[in-house]
C-alpha cells in the first residue's frame, strides 16, 4: 500500500524516538494525547466491575464529581448517553458517533465477557477525560481566527504539527467525513476534530507496525487491510 510522497510533503510520520518529546502532546516522539499503550489499542486504564467505583490516585475531585454525575442509575460505569452528557457539558456537544468511538478506543478490551458492552469504567472516564484536555489545548492552539471551529488550512497546519504530513486530497476528504460531506469552505467542531484527529493517529500507529524501516510505504494484505481500517469507521 502505497505511502505519501515524502520528497513532496516530507515524512508521514517519524520514528519512534528514545527521547522524550519536548511537546506535551508528544507526538512522532513515542508519547501523546492517549495513554500509553498497554496492548491491543490499550487507550483505557482498566475497568473494576459493573459497581466498582475506585478512581486512580491523584484524580482532580472535578473529573469525579463528574463521573458520578454522569453515571444516573449507580451502576458504576457510565454508556454512551450518559457519556454523551458528561462531555457535551464540559466541552462540546459530541455526537453519538464520536462517542462511540471514544468508548472503543478507550475501553479495556481485556475486561471479561461478562462486563457490560459500551460502557466505560471510572479510571477509563479519567483517561478520556485527561485526554480530551490535551485536544482541547490542541484545538484552540490552532483555531487561528478564533471560530470556534478548524478549517481546512487550520486542519493541515495542526496535523503536521503533531507529526502527520497529511496531503491535501486528504484533508479535504476528513473535512467532508467529519463535517457532513462538506469539503470546501468546510471546518470541524471541537468533537469532529477529535475524532478525525484520533482516526489520523490511529490508523497511522497501526499503518507503521507494517511499515517498520519508517518508508511510508507498506505491503499489506486485504485481510489486514480490513482489520486495520474497520474499527475506525466502524464504532
Amino acid at each position: 500500500m502505497a505511502g505519501y510522497n515524502h520528497h513532496r510533503y516530507g515524512h508521514a510520520y517519524a520514528p519512534p524516538s528514545s527521547s522524550s518529546s519536548s511537546s506535551p502532546y508528544g507526538y512522532g516522539n513515542g508519547a501523546g494525547p492517549y495513554p500509553p499503550s498497554t496492548g491491543g489499542f490499550g487507550f483505557g486504564s482498566g475497568f473494576g466491575g459493573p459497581a466498582a467505583v475506585v478512581f486512580p490516585a491523584g484524580t482532580h475531585p472535578e473529573v469525579e464529581r463528574s463521573f458520578r454525575a454522569a453515571d444516573r442509575d449507580g451502576s458504576g460505569g457510565v454508556d454512551e448517553r450518559e457519556l454523551q452528557g458528561a462531555l457535551s457539558d464540559a466541552h462540546h456537544r459530541f455526537s453519538l458517533r464520536t462517542i462511540r468511538l471514544l468508548i472503543f478506543l478507550f475501553s479495556d478490551h481485556r475486561r471479561p465477557e461478562s462486563s457490560p458492552p459500551n460502557r466505560m469504567g471510572p479510571a477509563e472516564f479519567v483517561s478520556l477525560w485527561n485526554c480530551l484536555g490535551q485536544w482541547r489545548g490542541i484545538f484552540d492552539r490552532y483555531d487561528r481566527d478564533r471560530s470556534g471551529k478548524i478549517d481546512s488550512d487550520e486542519l493541515r497546519e495542526a496535523l503536521r504539527g503533531l507529526g502527520y504530513a497529511v496531503p491535501p486530497s486528504v484533508i479535504e476528504l476528513l473535512i467532508a467525513n467529519y463535517n457532513n460531506g462538506v469539503s470546501r469552505r468546510g471546518a470541524l467542531d471541537f468533537d469532529n476534530f477529535v475524532e478525525c484527529g484520533m482516526v489520523v493517529k490511529g490508523l497511522t500507529e497501526k499503518f507503521k507496525e507494517k511499515d517498520s524501516r519508517y518508508t511510508g510505504s507498506a505491503a499489506l494484505t486485504y485481510d489486514s487491510f480490513l482489520s486495520m481500517v474497520i474499527p475506525f469507521i466502524v464504532p
